[in-house]
Protein backbone atom coordinates (compact mmCIF):
# COMPACT_ATOMS: atom_id res chain seq x y z
CA UNK A 1 0.00 0.00 0.00
CA UNK A 2 1.28 3.46 -0.94
CA UNK A 3 1.38 5.37 2.35
CA UNK A 4 0.49 8.64 0.62
CA UNK A 5 -2.87 7.24 -0.50
CA UNK A 6 -3.20 4.39 1.97
CA UNK A 7 -6.28 5.77 3.72
CA UNK A 8 -8.03 6.20 0.37
CA UNK A 9 -7.11 2.66 -0.65
CA UNK A 10 -8.71 1.38 2.55
CA UNK A 11 -12.13 2.55 1.35
CA UNK A 12 -11.85 2.03 -2.42
CA UNK A 13 -9.42 -0.90 -2.67
CA UNK A 14 -6.22 -1.44 -4.70
CA UNK A 15 -7.93 -2.01 -8.06
CA UNK A 16 -9.72 1.31 -7.80
CA UNK A 17 -6.48 3.07 -6.89
CA UNK A 18 -4.82 1.67 -9.99
CA UNK A 19 -7.62 3.25 -12.03
CA UNK A 20 -7.03 6.60 -10.36
CA UNK A 21 -3.26 6.38 -10.87
CA UNK A 22 -3.86 5.72 -14.59
CA UNK A 23 -6.46 8.48 -15.09
CA UNK A 24 -5.95 11.81 -16.81
CA UNK A 25 -8.22 14.71 -15.90
CA UNK A 26 -8.47 18.26 -17.27
CA UNK A 27 -9.55 21.11 -15.00
CA UNK A 28 -10.50 24.37 -16.67
CA UNK A 29 -10.32 27.25 -14.19
CA UNK A 30 -8.34 26.85 -10.97
CA UNK A 31 -9.88 29.62 -8.87
CA UNK A 32 -12.28 29.35 -5.95
CA UNK A 33 -13.94 26.15 -7.21
CA UNK A 34 -11.32 24.66 -9.50
CA UNK A 35 -8.51 24.97 -7.01
CA UNK A 36 -10.34 22.71 -4.58
CA UNK A 37 -11.18 20.28 -7.38
CA UNK A 38 -7.49 19.96 -8.18
CA UNK A 39 -6.55 19.70 -4.52
CA UNK A 40 -8.88 16.75 -3.96
CA UNK A 41 -7.94 15.02 -7.21
CA UNK A 42 -4.25 15.24 -6.34
CA UNK A 43 -4.89 13.93 -2.81
CA UNK A 44 -6.97 11.08 -4.27
CA UNK A 45 -4.10 9.84 -6.40
CA UNK A 46 -5.20 10.88 -9.89
CA UNK A 47 -2.10 10.22 -11.96
CA UNK A 48 -2.26 13.02 -14.52
CA UNK A 49 -3.87 16.42 -14.11
CA UNK A 50 -3.87 19.20 -16.71
CA UNK A 51 -4.85 22.68 -15.51
CA UNK A 52 -6.01 25.55 -17.71
CA UNK A 53 -6.22 29.18 -16.57
CA UNK A 54 -4.98 32.50 -17.90
CA UNK A 55 -5.17 34.44 -14.63
CA UNK A 56 -2.67 35.46 -11.99
CA UNK A 57 -3.25 35.30 -8.25
CA UNK A 58 -4.71 38.55 -6.90
CA UNK A 59 -5.03 39.80 -3.35
CA UNK A 60 -8.82 39.64 -3.77
CA UNK A 61 -8.52 35.87 -4.31
CA UNK A 62 -7.19 35.23 -0.81
CA UNK A 63 -10.64 35.02 0.78
CA UNK A 64 -11.60 31.85 -1.15
CA UNK A 65 -8.90 30.36 -3.40
CA UNK A 66 -6.73 27.61 -1.96
CA UNK A 67 -3.69 28.67 -3.98
CA UNK A 68 -3.97 32.35 -3.03
CA UNK A 69 -1.66 33.52 -0.25
CA UNK A 70 0.40 36.61 0.34
CA UNK A 71 3.39 34.77 -1.15
CA UNK A 72 1.63 33.74 -4.37
CA UNK A 73 0.00 37.08 -5.29
CA UNK A 74 1.09 38.10 -8.77
CA UNK A 75 2.09 34.62 -9.92
CA UNK A 76 0.39 32.58 -12.66
CA UNK A 77 -2.32 30.41 -11.12
CA UNK A 78 -1.38 27.43 -13.25
CA UNK A 79 2.23 27.47 -12.07
CA UNK A 80 1.24 27.87 -8.41
CA UNK A 81 -1.19 24.99 -8.54
CA UNK A 82 1.28 22.82 -10.44
CA UNK A 83 3.76 23.27 -7.61
CA UNK A 84 1.05 22.41 -5.09
CA UNK A 85 0.06 19.22 -6.92
CA UNK A 86 3.68 18.07 -7.06
CA UNK A 87 4.15 18.83 -3.36
CA UNK A 88 1.21 16.52 -2.69
CA UNK A 89 2.18 13.82 -5.20
CA UNK A 90 5.58 14.12 -6.94
CA UNK A 91 4.60 11.23 -9.24
CA UNK A 92 1.63 13.09 -10.72
CA UNK A 93 2.05 14.18 -14.34
CA UNK A 94 0.99 17.81 -14.40
CA UNK A 95 0.32 19.97 -17.45
CA UNK A 96 -0.02 23.71 -16.78
CA UNK A 97 -1.58 25.71 -19.63
CA UNK A 98 -1.83 29.47 -19.35
CA UNK A 99 -4.72 30.01 -21.74
CA UNK A 100 -8.09 31.71 -21.69
CA UNK A 101 -10.39 28.97 -22.98
CA UNK A 102 -12.90 30.41 -25.46
CA UNK A 103 -14.54 29.15 -28.68
CA UNK A 104 -11.78 30.79 -30.71
CA UNK A 105 -9.00 29.04 -28.72
CA UNK A 106 -10.77 25.75 -28.02
CA UNK A 107 -9.35 24.05 -31.10
CA UNK A 108 -5.91 24.05 -29.48
CA UNK A 109 -7.05 21.56 -26.83
CA UNK A 110 -7.98 17.95 -27.63
CA UNK A 111 -10.50 16.91 -25.00
CA UNK A 112 -10.49 13.36 -26.36
CA UNK A 113 -7.27 12.53 -24.50
CA UNK A 114 -8.92 12.90 -21.08
CA UNK A 115 -10.86 10.49 -18.91
CA UNK A 116 -12.83 13.36 -17.39
CA UNK A 117 -13.17 17.11 -17.92
CA UNK A 118 -14.03 19.65 -15.22
CA UNK A 119 -15.49 23.03 -16.11
CA UNK A 120 -14.81 25.54 -13.34
CA UNK A 121 -14.56 28.66 -15.52
CA UNK A 122 -16.62 31.81 -15.18
CA UNK A 123 -17.27 32.69 -18.82
CA UNK A 124 -20.59 31.41 -20.21
CA UNK A 125 -19.29 31.04 -23.78
CA UNK A 126 -16.38 28.93 -22.51
CA UNK A 127 -18.69 26.73 -20.42
CA UNK A 128 -20.94 26.10 -23.40
CA UNK A 129 -17.98 25.36 -25.66
CA UNK A 130 -16.56 22.86 -23.19
CA UNK A 131 -19.90 21.06 -22.91
CA UNK A 132 -20.31 20.89 -26.69
CA UNK A 133 -16.76 19.71 -27.34
CA UNK A 134 -16.80 17.15 -24.53
CA UNK A 135 -19.98 15.68 -25.98
CA UNK A 136 -18.42 15.52 -29.43
CA UNK A 137 -15.32 13.82 -27.99
CA UNK A 138 -17.39 11.36 -25.94
CA UNK A 139 -15.68 12.45 -22.72
CA UNK A 140 -17.60 12.87 -19.44
CA UNK A 141 -17.73 16.41 -18.10
CA UNK A 142 -19.04 18.12 -14.99
CA UNK A 143 -19.70 21.85 -14.85
CA UNK A 144 -19.98 24.22 -11.91
CA UNK A 145 -22.76 26.76 -11.87
CA UNK A 146 -22.69 30.00 -9.88
CA UNK A 147 -21.25 30.07 -6.34
CA UNK A 148 -21.07 33.83 -5.92
CA UNK A 149 -23.43 35.72 -3.61
CA UNK A 150 -24.12 32.49 -1.70
CA UNK A 151 -23.62 31.63 1.99
CA UNK A 152 -25.26 28.21 2.36
CA UNK A 153 -23.00 25.38 1.13
CA UNK A 154 -25.55 22.79 2.26
CA UNK A 155 -27.75 23.91 -0.64
CA UNK A 156 -25.23 22.80 -3.25
CA UNK A 157 -26.22 19.64 -5.09
CA UNK A 158 -25.35 17.50 -8.11
CA UNK A 159 -27.92 17.28 -10.90
CA UNK A 160 -28.45 17.33 -14.63
CA UNK A 161 -28.56 20.84 -16.05
CA UNK A 162 -32.16 20.36 -17.18
CA UNK A 163 -33.25 19.57 -13.63
CA UNK A 164 -31.81 22.76 -12.13
CA UNK A 165 -33.72 25.70 -10.72
CA UNK A 166 -33.07 29.07 -9.05
CA UNK A 167 -29.50 29.50 -10.39
CA UNK A 168 -29.39 32.31 -13.03
CA UNK A 169 -26.31 30.83 -14.72
CA UNK A 170 -27.95 27.42 -15.02
CA UNK A 171 -30.96 29.05 -16.67
CA UNK A 172 -28.75 30.56 -19.38
CA UNK A 173 -26.86 27.30 -19.80
CA UNK A 174 -30.08 25.29 -20.21
CA UNK A 175 -31.28 27.57 -22.97
CA UNK A 176 -28.00 27.66 -24.87
CA UNK A 177 -27.21 23.96 -24.56
CA UNK A 178 -30.67 23.04 -25.80
CA UNK A 179 -30.05 25.15 -28.92
CA UNK A 180 -26.83 23.22 -29.52
CA UNK A 181 -28.31 19.76 -29.06
CA UNK A 182 -26.62 18.95 -25.76
CA UNK A 183 -29.23 16.73 -24.09
CA UNK A 184 -27.56 16.38 -20.70
CA UNK A 185 -24.80 17.87 -18.57
CA UNK A 186 -23.88 16.97 -15.02
CA UNK A 187 -23.53 20.08 -12.88
CA UNK A 188 -23.04 21.24 -9.33
CA UNK A 189 -25.42 24.07 -8.53
CA UNK A 190 -27.06 25.80 -5.59
CA UNK A 191 -30.75 26.06 -4.81
CA UNK A 192 -30.01 29.11 -2.66
CA UNK A 193 -31.37 32.45 -3.81
CA UNK A 194 -28.44 34.84 -4.43
CA UNK A 195 -27.82 37.23 -1.56
CA UNK A 196 -27.81 41.00 -2.01
CA UNK A 197 -24.68 42.93 -1.21
CA UNK A 198 -24.24 44.05 2.38
CA UNK A 199 -25.01 47.68 3.07
CA UNK A 200 -22.40 50.10 4.34
CA UNK A 201 -19.51 48.73 2.24
CA UNK A 202 -17.44 51.71 1.15
CA UNK A 203 -15.14 49.99 -1.31
CA UNK A 204 -15.06 50.88 -4.98
CA UNK A 205 -15.93 47.47 -6.45
CA UNK A 206 -17.66 46.94 -9.79
CA UNK A 207 -21.32 46.06 -9.24
CA UNK A 208 -20.91 43.07 -11.56
CA UNK A 209 -18.30 41.53 -9.25
CA UNK A 210 -20.02 38.84 -7.16
CA UNK A 211 -19.58 38.62 -3.42
CA UNK A 212 -17.99 35.39 -2.21
CA UNK A 213 -17.17 33.33 0.85
CA UNK A 214 -14.39 30.93 1.73
CA UNK A 215 -16.70 27.94 2.08
CA UNK A 216 -19.29 27.84 -0.74
CA UNK A 217 -16.82 27.61 -3.68
CA UNK A 218 -14.71 25.15 -1.70
CA UNK A 219 -17.64 22.81 -1.07
CA UNK A 220 -18.64 23.02 -4.74
CA UNK A 221 -15.11 22.05 -5.74
CA UNK A 222 -15.01 19.12 -3.36
CA UNK A 223 -18.40 17.88 -4.58
CA UNK A 224 -17.12 17.98 -8.14
CA UNK A 225 -13.93 16.13 -7.23
CA UNK A 226 -15.98 13.45 -5.49
CA UNK A 227 -18.09 12.93 -8.60
CA UNK A 228 -14.99 12.67 -10.77
CA UNK A 229 -13.19 10.22 -8.49
CA UNK A 230 -16.22 7.95 -8.20
CA UNK A 231 -16.74 8.02 -11.96
CA UNK A 232 -13.10 7.18 -12.68
CA UNK A 233 -13.26 4.23 -10.32
CA UNK A 234 -16.45 2.99 -11.98
CA UNK A 235 -15.04 3.13 -15.53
Amino acid sequence: MNDRFGRTELIFGPFAMEKLFAARVAVFGVGGVGGYVVEALARSGVGAIDVFDNDVVATSNINRQIIATTKTVGRDKTEVIKERILDINPDCKVGAFKIFYLPETSGDTDLGVYDYVVDAVDTVTAKIELAVRAKAAGVPIISCMGTGNKTEPEKLTVADIYSTSVCPLAKVMRRELKKRGVEKLKVVYSTEEPKKRASGVERDIDERTPASTAFVPAVAGLLIAGEVVKALIAQ
